[in-house]
């Protein structure tokens, strides 16, 4: 079925590497090893323009490798310059720097994994898990402090999303701008009163210490405040794990990957991944290289209102 499907999936990585801004993340997938399993990666990279009303397709990538070697995003990602969301994880970092492709892709990390750094000192659950395990529960008023300040931030974001990115920069410019500055100067001096063991100058370092990829946002309306797009993508590998358990081989994680892709993207769509994909296979092998794109999620869900308008009419 992949050997099939394969010409449809380098689709939707042209499609996807095309765009200005992508998300990206990656997770752990059980990998079938001698008496034991061992732990491989899927990476994960979206495009979803809709944010800032972009008017392309969203897309899902994945991608496997039998480990968290930095060298697997640079291979997934080799050429694109755009924007990259991301996490903090170091293994993105060469991406980010001079001497990438023409130029380095513009980083922008995620303001909710930044916020749940304060909000793990503030969480009751967190916290009796702490009790738990012999550790006094804290509850930090500083870290209430900080996460007041970014949720005011994420509640702009939610006035502006779906809008145009020249009208979000400019309420982000407007807006944003001088709490962001207000967290910044609350931060340092915060920390310089703390201990750097101390739980909330940890989290306060976190943002600290690559400032000015959490502050892009500022600069350029296309980018959003949190990687949640990549991350929603992910769940279905989640649950999968419950389910398969493991892949048997890495050639079997590659073939995961791309199915994670396609039934990725079609969800992505609005498309019913049981029923495009049924038809897909119906087709694929009969169809004309040049009609291929037929078959991509958003012209077969195209195809299939126009069917049904016509069969109302």
């Amino acid at each position: 079925i992949c050997v099939a499907v394969k010409p449809l999936f380098l689709l939707l990585e042209v499609h996807g590497l095309a765009a200005d801004r992508l998300h990206a993340d990656d997770t752990t997938v059980p990998l079938l090893a001698k008496l034991k399993t061992s732990v491989a990666r899927i990476w994960d990279y979206v495009r979803d323009d809709r944010p800032f009303g972009g008017p392309a397709p969203p897309v899902a990538l994945c991608y496997y490798s039998s480990d968290r070697r930095g060298e697997h995003p640079r291979a997934h990602l080799a050429g694109y310059t755009g924007i990259l969301q991301v996490d903090r994880y170091a293994g993105f970092n060469a991406l980010f720097e001079e001497g990438w492709a023409d130029k380095p892709m513009t980083r922008a990390n995620c303001w909710v994994h930044a916020r749940r750094e304060f909000f793990k000192l503030v969480d009751i659950r967190q916290q009796l898990k702490r009790k738990k395990k012999g550790t006094a529960p804290l509850i930090s008023p500083l870290a209430t402090e900080a996460l007041e300040i970014i949720d005011r931030l994420f509640a702009i974001e939610r006035g502006i999303n779906g809008k145009p990115a020249a009208e979000r920069l400019a309420v982000r410019q407007e807006l944003s701008a001088s709490i962001v500055a207000e967290l910044e100067a609350w931060m340092r001096e915060t920390r310089s009163k703390l201990s750097r063991h101390d739980a909330v100058a940890k989290a306060i370092a976190y943002l600290q210490n690559d400032w000015a990829g959490f502050t892009t946002f500022l600069a350029d309306g296309r980018i959003c405040l949190s990687n949640n797009a990549a991350e929603r993508q992910l769940r279905s590998v989640a649950r999968g794990r419950k389910a398969w358990l493991f892949v048997g081989s890495d050639r079997g994680g590659q073939r995961a990957a791309m199915m994670f892709s396609l039934f990725g993207t079609a969800r992505l769509n609005d498309v019913d991944p049981l029923a495009w994909f049924t038809d897909v296979l119906a087709r694929i092998a009969d169809i004309p290289q040049n009609r291929l794109h037929e078959l991509l999620p958003w012209h077969w869900k195209a195809a299939q209102q126009q069917a049904a308008e016509e069969i109302a009419a």
